[in-house]
Order: C-alpha cells, then structure tokens, then sequence
C-alpha cells in the first residue's frame, strides 16, 4: 500500500491522497509504522477502521467489530504517531446501539472525521450527524451498496462534510473486462471493431482518452479529502 501510494503520488503531485488503511495491518505498531511511512511519502489522510479480519466490505453483510477499547488504543496510538495526517476514524458496527455509541466514542477522540459505514437511511444519517456533535462526518458512497443514493445537495442538507467515491470505476471497469473477454469469446477470439468503425476503443482511441485524462489531471486544484 505504501509503494502504491507513492506511485500515485509522483503521478498526482498537487493532489490530496486519503488512504484506506483497513485496520491498520492488524498490529498497533504496524498501523504506526505505516501511518509515518505514509505522511513522509505525502499522503493527506488516512482511514483507520474497526473490523476484525477477515474483513469484508463495509456494505457486505457478516461484519464484525473489534471490541471498543481496542479499536480506541489503536486510534490513540496512530494519532500520536502522525505530525499533520488526517485521521478518519471509522466504524462498521451494525447494531443501532452500537453504532450511536462507537460513533459518539469516536467524535470524542482527536480523529479529525468520523465515518460510519454501511448507514442504512437518511434517518440514521441525522442520528448520527447529532451523535458526533461538531466532528466533521464522512459519508461513503457505494453502488448497490446499503446505503442510500443521495446527491451532493442531499448530503449537504444532512449535515455530511465530506462524500468519498470508493467504486464508480472499478466496478465500471468489471463489467468492460468482462463483456470484453465474453465479445472475444462468442467470436472465436476476433478482436472487435474499435470506435472508428464500431464500439470499441482501439491503439488511437485509448491514446488519446490517456492523453486526456493526463491533461485533466495536471489542471485540476487540489481540493481537501
């Protein structure tokens, strides 16, 4: 994770970077270890979550938690070990109760944003945007996942201050790989036609779309994660 983030930073050098740490790699002294690595290399924040492994994703059903206080020993310890890193603390419990409660516990500490994913309800988003008080709150964004679709707007009204895009390409580029490799498949492996004379993105086409997207990405302002 380490070296993928510095690759991205050397493509992206004026952008801000939030990395999903997962739980840290199971250890304290690791979740340390890879939170200084990560502000040295030039990561903007970091996401520090409390699933037990095996994880699953936050959306997925079958999630179970750390116990409380070792999730906030761990979280205490990453926050002393990073200078100017921003913290997200996040929770994936599922139990109302819990949820409230791990939420509030969280706001408490010096993390710098509160996540709780897999909400389930605009209602539980007002639940807890009231549980962490001031703390910023983070909304995570999943297609087909549990929570609700909601715009901008939307999550602005409900007091959300930050919405993270976990999957829009990647599940976007499943479903090309796949129909790609099942058209060469059902046509006895002959490439497709590319955009120039049907649907598909040939040798020019993929140039210049790469051409582009570099493009954009150099004029782009760094905007806060």
């Amino acid at each position: 994770m380490v070296g993928f983030v510095e690759r991205l930073r050397g493509a992206f050098p004026r952008h801000h970077l939030l990395v999903d740490i997962d739980d840290g790699y199971v250890d304290p002294e690791v979740a340390c270890h890879v939170v200084r690595r990560l502000e040295r290399t030039g990561a903007s924040g970091v996401i520090l979550e409390d699933q037990k492994r095996p994880r699953r994703c936050g959306h997925a059903d079958g999630k179970l938690v750390l116990p409380l206080e070792e999730y906030l020993e761990k979280l205490e310890l990453v926050l002393a070990s990073r200078t100017d890193l921003v913290v997200v603390a996040r929770t994936d419990a599922t139990e109302e109760e819990d949820i409230l409660r791990r939420a509030r516990a969280l706001a408490a500490t010096d993390a710098d944003v509160v996540l709780v994913d897999g909400v389930r309800s605009e209602e539980w988003i007002r639940r807890i945007r009231a549980a962490v008080g001031d703390k910023p709150l983070l909304f995570n964004q999943i297609a087909g996942g549990k929570s609700p679709r909601l715009s901008l707007s939307e999550l602005t009204d409900l007091g959300v201050d930050v919405a993270i895009y976990s999957t829009p390409c990647l599940f976007a580029a499943h479903r090309a790989m796949e129909e790609a490799l099942a058209g060469l498949k059902s046509a006895d492996g002959r490439l497709p036609a590319t955009a120039s004379e049907g649907p598909q993105v040939g040798v020019r086409e993929s140039t210049e779309l790469l051409e582009r997207n570099i493009s954009r990405s150099r004029g782009l302002m760094a905007v806060p994660a």
